[in-house]
């Protein structure tokens, strides 16, 4: 299990391989974005339906249509496709979902969380949606759980 929804983790997944797609001249449909990110159709059509609508991504209809990246989506970091999806409550919420917790009146976890959403933070705020192409591409990284030993 992953440390985000599984929304979000298939959201990260289609806009990686969106991303990908894009970058080797290619606009993709949903059947392969699912296929090759290993997500039910239903389910991920949802999920790029909010993404368009957040401006994470961008679509055409039509028989050369599809999902695609412009330039302005590809500098995007990574944090904007997890608030589109989830909103911000991981980077502002409490580890064991107390309504109160804060400073003033931590829970157990408080400060260990705190560091913890502090540094994801950080690093969702580094990557960018196109960071991770060329390696993608080379096949050096995938985007399914299991990865196909040569």
């Amino acid at each position: 299990m992953g440390m985000f929804s599984k929304s979000t983790e298939y959201a990260i997944r289609a806009v990686f391989y969106i991303a990908k797609s894009t970058q080797l001249g290619r606009k993709v449909g949903i059947k392969e974005i699912a296929s090759n990110i290993e997500s039910p159709e239903a389910f991920l059509g949802k999920i790029l339906q909010e993404l368009s609508k957040n401006g994470i991504i961008r679509s055409i209809k039509g028989p050369n249509g599809g999902f695609y990246l412009t330039e302005e989506e590809m500098n995007k970091k990574l944090i904007e496709v997890v608030k589109a999806i989830d909103g911000d409550n991981i980077f502002t919420g409490c580890g064991m979902g107390l309504q109160q917790c804060s400073e003033k009146y931590p829970c157990p976890l408080h400060n260990e969380f705190k560091a913890i959403r502090n540094d994801l933070t950080r690093m969702l705020n580094r990557i960018t949606l196109s960071q991770f192409n060329d390696e993608l591409i080379l096949g050096n990284l995938n985007l399914n759980r299991f990865k196909v030993e040569e």
